[in-house]
């Protein structure tokens, strides 16, 4: 079996250390928050001027507008403060200060990526591409977040990267502001939360109602009936679900290196992991981005949705069908025969197809892809969503065989039905070199997506979990070298 020539490239993105993000940092104890601001509040007005300046001295060129942050932060517990005397803005911003934190998201590992055309081409002289990469971050306490890159694909076929700026931002949160009734009772059939309780709530609230009204009306039925654990369960889980559909915005002016997608939700507690993005088109032309990803809470994976049409502004909202069930979900970038079609993982083991007439609610998947070959065959699953060629769609796929060694393969489906797999690589696209061995998990190489330039396959992919780096193959010979 002959095989496809992969040429590596130099550039490689490392994680850093430096690069940390400003995040609240808040006792769940509310007496504990209230005691540490009494201690705040024995300061002198000296005193306390003298130490914000040295934090302002310490952590002001670490990131931007500060004192913004520390302000927010200070709001957030300002509940706990012992009098409704007016404080001064020193006092204010210190008190922020002792509730706030840095956090190296990616001092662990940056690996993972997503690869799309930047919705922006100015810039791209001489033919060439630019792109945006999604990442995933992982820091302090394995916790992963989305972080980006951008860059260029030149003409001469070279990866131009850009630089990224020391400062690291959250973006501002808002949470969804409608909920339709029928598709939220749904979903928690789905999550087991369909029960007495959830039917009572459900039923005093409008066809279509807000975060507030559900809030609200959960809080009510607590205390107009005995407490019991089903109901405080079903409450929480009631209100997890609303508040993973939501919203995030950046600023306008901000690099895209600048933006973290940290976890912000129950579902995410531990996690947004693995991101699949795609340049999504309709039928009438449009286009926006969508991203699949897994959220997870330490316990229970939770596959999602991310869709943007700028990577400014955000939403997050929520897929449900009885086939939403594991990771490793890739929208293909368009509909087929009227409908959206994904490829998934059920079993940990094999590949399937799905489609739907709604994207957010899947059904009925079909096998379609099972370990084959020798070094696959401890499981297999898409890396990234499928790419449309004149010979079909090509998926590439990752392989798990002896000593849990992850390689790239890839394979063929036919463009008008996609259940059928029309080809298949034999032997592995990528294999992890000597040089990409070592990482956080051995002998890895993984990606969440490819982009197509010129007869060329641009494909960033991570060594052993740790960081990132960058191959081209040529998609004819590719295809030419398939079964």
């Amino acid at each position: 079996m002959k095989r496809v020539t992969i040429r590596r490239l130099p550039n490689v993105l490392t994680p850093s250390h430096e690069r940390v993000l400003i995040r609240p940092f808040i006792p769940e104890d509310g007496n504990r928050c209230s005691r540490i601001i009494a201690r705040i509040m024995t300061l002198s007005d000296q005193a306390a001027r003298d130490r914000l300046d040295k934090v302002i001295a310490d952590f002001a060129s670490r990131h931007q507008n500060i004192e913004e942050v520390l302000f927010r932060h200070f709001e957030t517990v300002r509940a706990w403060t012992m009098t409704d005397a007016p404080l001064s803005r020193t006092r204010q911003l210190l008190i922020g200060a002792y509730f706030t934190q840095e956090y190296s998201l990616e001092s662990a590992a940056l690996f993972n990526p997503s690869i799309v055309p930047h919705p922006d081409q100015s810039g791209a002289h001489g033919g060439g591409l630019r792109f945006i990469m999604s990442l995933r971050a992982t820091g302090e306490g394995h916790i992963s977040s989305i972080v980006f890159r951008e860059g260029m694909v030149t003409d001469e076929f070279q990866i131009k990267l850009r630089k990224p700026t020391p400062f690291v931002t959250e973006p501002e949160m808002i949470p969804c502001q409608i909920y339709e009734k029928h598709l939220f009772q749904r979903k928690l059939a789905e999550l087991n939360f369909e029960n007495e309780f959830s039917r009572r709530v459900l039923a005093e609230l409008h066809e279509d109602f807000t975060l507030a009204e559900l809030a609200s009306q959960v809080e009510l039925d607590r205390r107009q009936r005995p407490s019991s654990g089903e109901a405080e369960h079903t409450g929480r889980g009631m209100l997890a679900l609303a508040y993973s559909n939501y919203e995030v915005t950046f600023g306008a002016g901000q690099r895209t290196s600048e933006k973290a997608i940290f976890p912000t939700t129950t579902s995410q507690l531990r996690g947004i992991e693995d991101a699949r993005f795609t340049l999504f088109r309709e039928e009438d032309g449009s286009a926006c981005y969508y991203g699949t990803y897994t959220a997870y809470d330490g316990k229970t994976i939770l596959p999602q949705l991310i869709e943007t049409g700028d990577f400014v502004s955000f939403k997050f909202l929520t897929l449900n069908g009885p086939a939403v069930r594991n990771k490793g979900m890739a929208l293909f970038p368009r509909r087929i025969n009227g409908r959206y079609t994904m490829l998934s993982r059920q079993d940990n083991e094999n590949l399937y197809l799905m489609s739907s007439d709604n994207i957010h609610f899947w059904y009925a998947p079909e096998l379609i892809v099972k370990p084959t070959f020798s070094w696959e065959y401890v499981q297999i699953g898409n890396c990234g969503s499928p790419i449309e060629t004149d010979a079909g769609w090509l998926v590439l796929s990752h392989g798990v065989g002896p000593m849990r060694r992850y390689c790239i393969g890839a394979f063929l489906l036919d463009k008008e039905k996609p259940t059928n797999v029309i080809g298949r690589l034999a032997e592995p696209l990528i294999e992890p070199d000597e040089n990409e061995r070592e990482g956080y998990v051995p002998n890895v190489v993984y990606t969440c997506g490819a982009l197509p330039y010129k007869g060329q396959l641009v494909i960033p992919y991570a060594m052993s979990d740790y960081a990132t780096g960058f191959a081209m193959a040529d998609i004819g010979e590719l295809i030419a070298a398939m079964e």
